[in-house]
Formats: structure tokens, sequence, C-alpha cells
């Protein structure tokens, strides 16, 4: 496990000093873990993996409520933090057409999702304001079907 801060990381949910033997001779620490609901299933590396997130909407302190939107990962170098691009139709009425639009989100990623590439297709839902920029949280990753910066509807 990297461990960047310098304070014990431990859940706010979980007891750790408890006095019964039972607890030393598993192999195994408890963990929290809960169902975000919304039909989204909770990934198998925060049901079994050993990291400490409080942004986490599978192991910490966050619902995720609102929107459910879906992007394009283009940045991922920020600690915990992607970019992901929302592009969209806008119809001009004067000329009777549509223009290419985009917007760019960040998003918390959570260390479940390890393997988050630029390319790939990212389902986040609205949370709570977790920082300056960052409202949505990242429920589910697919994999990279073409181009980087391509405009495509999904």
């Amino acid at each position: 496990m990297d461990v960047k801060e310098r304070t014990f990381q431990k859940q706010p949910t979980i007891f750790l000093n408890k006095k019964s033997q039972a607890v030393k001779t598993r192999e195994r620490a408890e963990r929290y873990t809960r169902n975000v609901g919304l039909g989204f299933k909770t990934p198998k590396d925060a049901v079994e993996g050993t990291y400490i997130d409080k942004k986490c909407p599978f192991t910490g302190n966050v619902s995720i409520r609102g929107r459910i939107l879906t992007g394009v990962v283009i940045k991922n170098k920020m600690t915990r933090t992607i970019v992901i691009r929302r592009d969209y139709l806008h119809y001009v009425r004067k000329y009777n057409r549509f223009e290419k639009r985009h917007k760019n989100i960040s998003a918390h990623c959570s260390p479940c999702f390890r393997d988050v590439q630029i390319g790939d297709i990212v389902t986040v839902g609205e949370c709570r304001p977790l920082s300056k920029t960052v409202r949505f949280n990242v429920l589910k990753v697919s994999s990279a079907k073409g181009a980087k910066k391509q405009f495509s509807k999904f």
C-alpha cells in the first residue's frame, strides 16, 4: 500500500481497538463498504482493497445524488482526480444547423479504479462539493474504444 499521507489512515466507521481474541486470529481486517445504489455494483478492489479514501463513494462518506453523466477521460495527472470531456450538439436556429460544443468536468477517481487511462469512457455521479472544482465521483469505468479527442455521441 503506497500511502502518501503522514497520519494514521483508518476508516472512521471501523473500531480498531477490540479486546477479544477473535480479531487477532483472523487474517483479514474489517472493511466498511456500501452499495451506492442506482444499479452500480461495488468494485472488487473496493471490497478487498486496503486503501483509505474518505471521498470514495464505496468506502467513504460521500452520497451520490442528482445527475448521472458519462464522458471521456482526457486528463489523469492529478492525484485521485480525473478530467472528463462531455461532447454535445447545440442547435443554432438562425442557420438551422447544429454546432459542436464540449464541457470539461473534474471528477474524483477512487483508488479502486486503478487502471483509468486517457480515452476511457467513465460514468460519474453528482455528489456534494469535494473541492473547489470537483462535484462528481466516478462510479463505473468502461474501456476505450477509439481516438483520444474525437467528437462522438455515446
